[in-house]
């Protein structure tokens, strides 16, 4: 197995040096952005190729696999987020101390989040109404490796070496790729929901690589040499509470929609949602290039107001062609990803990509309010997104109900957030 982790890091290396090599009049930004495109669009040929390959009824157990890595992604991306700041703002000692501490943290919670849904494996079973436990049993074992797999990402944003970065998400999108399409077509026997679980838990393995051996290594800190414990907890709580309203923003509907209705139009949906969000996957590219960039302009003294404009920019341009290409194209776009099977939800699919953009381009506006320290764009995504499940609980009579209650959410949301820049610019420059 080690052999096997060695050559597979290897060739991703050596294909990665050769991406980044390739085209020298682009930045290092551009570059990382071609290659997680290329990440993102292998993660949708996991999901699509599944989706046809299952069928409705049986995707919608992998979709809640899919989605419950989404939901506690929640306290990976505080990690993720949190160790990228503090990479940017700690040296030396402090540094290698704040790393010991971080790599700690995030396998003790990983076990307790593990644990939790190992104990309570039929418990979740009956709740979302799978075909097995075992799937949530085999997918317990792999939160602690994708919490320490978070911190080794953080590790690379935050000291810009995005190659490095990039690897890790090939590394993992391509393992899973792998491992779960080949044993679900060759041994078809095989209960597909643990299948696919295996397949997530494996893929966190292979997205360790590369690793940070800082992580593992030996401190030994001076009197002198103390952490800011109080802020760094701060940061992380109000990191961990925003993610925490992300995820439930973005996936509480298919989680709703699974237990309001039947396995079928749980797997329409599932489809039409995993369709609609790329918008947002790949205005998380443009997030995680700004964040460690704000912090070193803040920490210099520097105007951030341009670079956060550049990336609204491209987020909004991205946003219009998607939602005008699925507005058009509906059939086609349904057709080609998912098959004919899925046909009856494209007529909703401008709606969701809609309710998705304006999200991408809110969120965008809360990651940068939190990289510098102003925090009433989080409380507020909190509240909303707890309404946005609760309009889904009382109005959820069609799927399109549903998908309209989040477009409500997200306008009243973005409306907010540019209430709040344009509030917080004009007091700044006072």
């Amino acid at each position: 197995m080690l052999i096997f982790l060695y050559f597979w890091n290897y060739i991703m290396e050596k294909t990665s040096r050769q991406i980044f090599s390739i085209p020298k009049q682009l930045s290092a930004d551009h570059v990382f952005m071609l290659t997680m495109l290329g990440v993102n669009a292998g993660n949708y040929l996991y999901n699509l190729l599944l989706g046809r390959m299952l069928g409705p009824a049986a995707f919608s157990d992998a979709a809640i696999l899919i989605t419950f890595l989404l939901v506690l992604s929640f306290i990976g991306m505080t990690f993720q987020v949190g160790t990228a700041k503090y990479a940017v703002l700690l040296e030396n000692q402090k540094l290698a101390l704040f790393i010991k501490n971080i790599t700690k943290y995030a396998l003790l919670i990983g076990l307790v989040f593990g644990l939790t849904i190992l104990i309570f494996n039929k418990e979740l079973q009956e709740l979302f109404h799978t075909k097995t436990a075992t799937m949530f049993v085999v997918f317990a074992f792999g939160i602690p490796l994708y919490f320490l797999m978070s911190v080794n990402r953080g590790l690379y944003q935050g000291s810009d070496n995005l190659k490095k970065m990039a690897i890790t998400y090939q590394t993992e999108m391509a393992s899973r790729l792998i491992i779960t399409l080949l044993v679900v077509f060759f041994i078809p026997s095989f209960q597909s929901s643990i299948v696919v679980a295996a397949g997530i838990t494996l893929s966190f393995v292979f997205g360790l690589f590369p690793f940070q051996k800082a992580m593992l290594k030996k401190v030994l800190v001076s009197p002198s040499e103390i952490l800011e414990r109080k802020e760094i907890l701060v940061f992380f709580a109000l990191t961990a509470f925003y993610e925490l309203t992300q995820i439930i923003i973005n996936n509480s509907d298919i989680i709703l929609v699974k237990h309001y209705f039947e396995d079928h139009q749980a797997g329409l949906y599932a489809s039409l949602a995993l369709i609609g969000r790329v918008v947002y996957f790949v205005a998380w590219m443009f997030v995680m290039l700004l964040l460690p960039k704000v912090i070193q302009l803040k920490k210099e003294g520097k105007d951030t107001l341009p670079i956060l404009m550049t990336y609204v920019g491209y987020i909004i341009i991205l946003s219009v062609g998607i939602v005008g290409f699925t507005f058009l194209f509906p059939d086609f776009v349904v057709s080609i990803m998912f098959g004919k099977a899925y046909l009856p939800i494209a007529f909703l699919l401008w709606k969701y990509a809609l309710a998705t953009a304006v999200f991408a381009v809110a969120n965008i506006f809360a990651y940068y309010f939190l990289s510098i320290n102003q925090y009433m764009p989080v409380v507020v995504s909190a509240v909303l997104g707890l309404t946005q499940i609760a309009l889904i609980a009382f109005f959820h009579s069609t799927l399109e109900q549903v998908v309209e209650m989040q477009i409500y959410t997200m306008v009243v949301l973005l409306f907010f957030q540019l209430c709040y820049f344009f509030y917080f610019n004009k007091r700044t420059s006072k």
